[in-house]
């Protein structure tokens, strides 16, 4: 049964949010014009169009698809946080990238949400969890990722 909070309308409603968020907090991103597109099924699909992230090979920029991946990682942390009426600062620990292929069309990138308990942020701990993102031009997979992402509680 999806719960209120993972209607339809409020995820579009999360996803506008997280999109303001990384272009309002993280000049890159909206340079980088970095999107949410979807969240189903336990999965955020962020994307970014290859014009502005080019380099002189005419294929995305390694640091643009490093940047995308950190921050579908980050992004599916901060929205797990909202679907679970905590908060907490996010920022990533540990970091590790394989670059499969050239990206020479536009990228999607995807990552699952792991069953991962963030109700210990309520508690005043910090809670960290592994996400593992990859990068997709159509059905070939150009990267992947491994990230480690630590949520500090708010102090009050």
């Amino acid at each position: 049964m999806m719960s209120k909070a993972e209607e339809p309308e409020q995820i579009q409603a999360l996803l506008g949010e997280l999109q303001r968020t990384w272009h309002q907090t993280i000049p890159v991103s909206a340079f980088m014009q970095i999107a949410p597109e979807a969240y189903q099924a336990q999965t955020l699909s962020v994307s970014a169009p290859l014009t502005p992230n080019i380099n002189l090979h005419h294929t995305m920029f390694a640091g643009s698809i490093y940047t995308l991946m950190t921050l579908t990682g980050w992004g599916m942390m901060w929205l797990q946080q909202r679907l679970a009426g905590v908060e907490g600062d996010i920022v990533l620990g540990q970091a590790d990238i394989r670059y499969l292929a050239p990206v020479g069309e536009s990228p999607q990138a995807r990552v699952s949400w792991p069953e991962t308990d963030l109700s210990v942020l309520g508690q005043g701990k910090r809670a960290k969890v592994k996400l593992e993102v990859a990068l997709y031009c159509g059905e070939q997979c150009c990267a992947q990722f491994l990230g480690t992402y630590v949520s500090l509680p708010k102090a009050d």
